[in-house]
């Protein structure tokens, strides 16, 4: 791994053939680097199954120049016939006409007092939130004109895992929102300060952490960071007051290089370099981190279900902190003092300890918000008010009383999640169950039939497959609908049990149709969720009922 920036290149490449090649890059990139001046930066390789990451590190104002070099000495390494005269001239003119002094020289300001630096071809920036100070890149100041003593950070967090990111960082926020501080956030539904949404889309990555890092409403800052950003483009801050994963699932291996979940966890804990004074939040019942933890060397903060771990005990009177589920009741210890924060019966996100995987969620943005000061009064307040709507956490877990009959809404879209969705809605009272499901293109085929057996684990009396149109992604229409329903008829659904309607939102209209009062609906929802919302919202209030026609 390289902790200074830089520029890295993914290569497909037949393992027999990889050594040579990657030594045949080794040798041309440090030749070429040599002879641009660079002698001191740093080359490093990441082998996987049929290809590699290569990496170099450069200086911050030379970036192009460095992906343009880092290229180079692939062709030169893979064709043998590079010109290498002619593109270290043409290498050094590049890097002449890249250099910004004025940027490096602010880069390297803001390294020794600390500070956050952000640059991108439009901004560029020093500090973070409310103590940032943000100048369009083409027009920097020296660094002895910036007032300084201005500039400052807010307490960052970064938040990862295979699931329940969006959960913790929306209720880590409203927890922010309770201590009197204005939190904003970034996840695959956007970035927000407050109740101000500042764009809608998917911004778990460097795009999303910089747009709200440089808003001067921030007083906290809550940064969703997605694995492939991670991989892509490292982390986008060098320092963070606390990082959280929430656990480690078998969700788009073999994408980037990823092939198991130990890697996968190696990836996912990058945010760990990132903290040095604050905590780095870890699922103790999760046993791949745990494992991962052994390499982690900033302070660490445990969340847990399950009381009497040796370990854990062992970690607090070490002075450690650990949120933890304890008859009922969500607790901080820390340095041998125990907090009750809340009942379980007082954080409606739970469903009155239902929905175990929104304690997890919970007692990680407790230790969260412990690591960055909201006291435990606040944490209390956020618990009660969050999940008593659809609003502040919407797509996850959300329970509509409709006619008589129950509609939990999910973004589900992965194994670990369905398993998580299927329990709870199995501790949930209900005449017949259904779920709803689909999946994207990029999954194996194994993957797609781990989903089904996720979903089966609810005992659904019917099973409804969507074709999700947006999310193909290589494969024909029709293809993962029937892998789902073989998988579900190996596994004992009776065919006329199997429903084909079509598009998610006439899933959504088939279910809705098929259900009599007592029943629960499991709808895992993606591409169409504010059309489904809203009819749900249309529904509760023309007062539907079942067998009464659905709006179109």
């Amino acid at each position: 791994m390289l902790h200074r920036p830089g520029a890295a290149l993914e290569i497909t490449l037949d393992d027999p053939s990889r050594a040579d090649a990657i030594a045949r890059w080794r040798d041309a990139a440090r030749r070429m680097l040599d002879a641009v001046g660079w002698a001191d930066e740093r080359l490093a390789v990441r082998t996987y199954t049929g290809g590699a990451s290569l990496a170099l590190t450069a200086p911050p104002d030379a970036l192009y120049a460095a992906t343009d070099l880092n290229e180079w000495a692939w062709i030169a390494a893979t064709s043998g016939d590079a010109d290498f005269d002619a593109a270290a001239d043409r290498l050094r003119s590049t890097i002449t006409a890249e250099r910004n002094p004025r940027l490096l020289a602010l880069h390297g300001a803001a390294r020794d007092r600390g500070l956050t630096f952000l640059a991108d071809e439009d901004l560029v920036s020093v500090g973070s939130g409310n103590g940032a100070l943000v100048w369009p890149a083409a027009s920097l100041p020296s660094s002895e004109d910036v007032e300084w003593d201005r500039v400052h950070d807010v307490p960052i967090v970064l938040v990862t895992g295979s699931n329940g990111k969006t959960t913790v960082v929306r209720l880590l926020a409203e927890m922010a929102a309770a201590s009197g501080r204005t939190a904003g956030l970034t996840s695959t539904d956007g970035v927000q300060v407050g109740d101000m949404t500042l764009d809608s889309g998917d911004y778990s990555g460097p795009g999303g952490a910089r747009m709200l890092l440089r808003h001067p409403g921030v007083e906290v800052a809550i940064l969703e960071t997605a694995r492939g950003g991670l991989l892509r483009r490292g982390l986008e801050v060098t320092h963070a007051d606390a990082a959280v994963v929430t656990n480690i699932a078998d969700d788009h291996l073999g994408e980037f290089g990823i092939q198991s979940l130990e890697e996968l966890a190696q990836a996912k804990l990058l945010v760990a370099r990132a903290v040095t004074d604050g905590a780095v939040v870890l699922n103790a019942d999760d046993a791949i981190l745990r494992e991962a933890a052994r390499k982690v060397t900033a302070p660490i903060a445990w969340f847990t279900l399950e009381t009497g771990r040796p370990e854990l005990a062992a970690h607090a009177r070490a002075g450690g902190s650990i949120a933890v589920l304890e008859q009922g009741k969500l607790v901080l210890v820390k340095g041998g003092k125990r907090t009750v924060v809340a009942a379980i019966e007082e954080a409606p996100m739970t469903l009155g300890g239902a929905a175990r995987h929104n304690i997890a969620n919970a007692l990680a943005a407790m230790a969260a918000a412990d690591a960055i000061g909201i006291p435990a009064t606040a944490m209390k307040a956020a618990l009660r008010r969050f999940g008593t709507g659809d609003a502040e956490n919407t797509g996850r877990a959300n329970v509509y009383q409709i006619g008589g009959v129950v509609v939990v809404i999910d973004y589900a879209h992965n194994p670990h999640g369905m398993a998580a969705m299927a329990s709870m809605c199995r501790a949930l009272p209900a005449g017949r169950r259904l779920v709803l499901l689909g999946q994207a293109g990029d999954r194996t085929d194994e993957d797609i039939r781990e989903l089904a057996r996720a979903a089966w684990t609810l005992h659904p009396d019917r099973v409804v497959i969507k074709e999700m149109d947006r999310y193909l992604r290589g494969r024909k229409a029709g293809e993962i609908p029937a892998l789902l329903a073989d998988e579900f008829s190996r596994l004992g659904a009776a065919g006329d049990a199997i429903a084909f309607p079509g598009s998610e939102l006439d899933g959504v209209r088939h279910a809705l149709a098929w259900a009599q009062p007592g029943d629960l609906l499991l709808l895992a929802v993606h591409q169409d969720r504010p059309l489904v919302h809203a009819l749900m919202d249309t529904l509760r209030t023309s007062e539907w009922q079942p067998g009464s026609p659905v709006p179109q």
